[in-house]
């Protein structure tokens, strides 16, 4: 038997009965969950050859032919591209990696879209920017208009932010959020989404922002008709209204394009 005086009085007795107290969860954001998922990508583009930067510069030259644009446009693109294929090291920036194609799909059809719409002076939001096409390509060409890059990705925001001040832009802000959160606080004159979902869905991603806008501009392919039949209905009534469509086609049979304007609910009255 141990007496009273034998029991160590530092020792604290042990409570059998008092259960441990969980840690609170903490909950991601959206934009969180996005970006641990933009972490566990498997990268497939990092032990691809990278061009020359006068290759890039040519291929733009080929791709532009048929347009009147300065040199020095073209420079900066080039430069730009070069970014964009390092960055693709590291992070799964472009699937485009033959100088050519590159400078068609990402940099002409990015850049015509600032020929076929009104944005001198507006704000414009690039919703789901990732490499930041079409916003890199746009600010360059229209260094009067402000242009806000919104990704739920981190690693792409990061990357975007670093070319941007690399080519000195001073017109691009990159914001990491979920488009659809970001425009609950700020409002825009026109949503730009490219390589995103479908028409319908896309109208639907947007159903509680709309008043945030005042045009919600698509740039879609060769099935766009299609696309626009099938999400009429939804579009209508959201209060999306289809306005205009403007096609054009980029060289070396690299595939038809098409700019799809709808007007806003919160461009009522314009």
């Amino acid at each position: 038997m141990i007496s009273s005086d034998q029991v160590d009085p530092e020792t604290p007795e042990e409570d059998a009965g008092t259960p441990e107290k969980e840690e609170p969860k903490v909950e991601l954001t959206a934009a969180e969950k996005d970006s641990a998922a933009e972490a566990e990508e498997e990268l497939q583009y990092d032990t691809a050859p990278l061009p020359s930067l006068d290759e890039l510069r040519d291929a733009m030259e080929w791709a532009f032919e048929v347009e009147d644009v300065p040199e020095a446009l073209l420079d900066t693109f080039a430069e730009h591209a070069m970014m964009v294929l390092e960055g693709n090291k590291r992070l799964n920036l472009t699937a485009f990696l033959a100088p050519r194609e590159l400078a068609a799909k990402e940099y002409l059809d990015s850049w015509r879209t600032t020929q076929f719409l009104p944005i001198f002076g507006r704000t414009v939001m690039d919703l789901g920017c990732g490499a930041g096409f079409p916003t890199v390509p746009m600010a360059i060409a229209e260094p009067d208009t402000k242009f806000v890059a919104v990704d739920s990705r981190k690693g792409r925001i990061g990357f975007v932010t670093e070319s941007a001040e690399a080519l000195g832009l001073r017109n691009v802000e990159a914001v990491w959020a979920r488009g659809e959160d970001f425009l609950i606080k700020r409002r825009v004159d026109i949503v730009v989404a490219r390589a995103m979902s479908s028409v319908r869905e896309n109208v639907r991603l947007l159903r509680k922002v709309r008043q945030s806008m005042h045009e919600f501009v698509m740039l879609k392919g060769k099935s766009w008709s299609r696309e626009l039949r099938a999400g009429e209905r939804e579009a209508e009534r959201l209060g999306f209204r289809f306005d205009t469509v403007w096609e054009h086609e980029l060289p070396g049979e690299m595939g038809q394009r098409a700019i799809l304007i709808y007007r806003a609910p919160g461009g009522a009255g314009r």
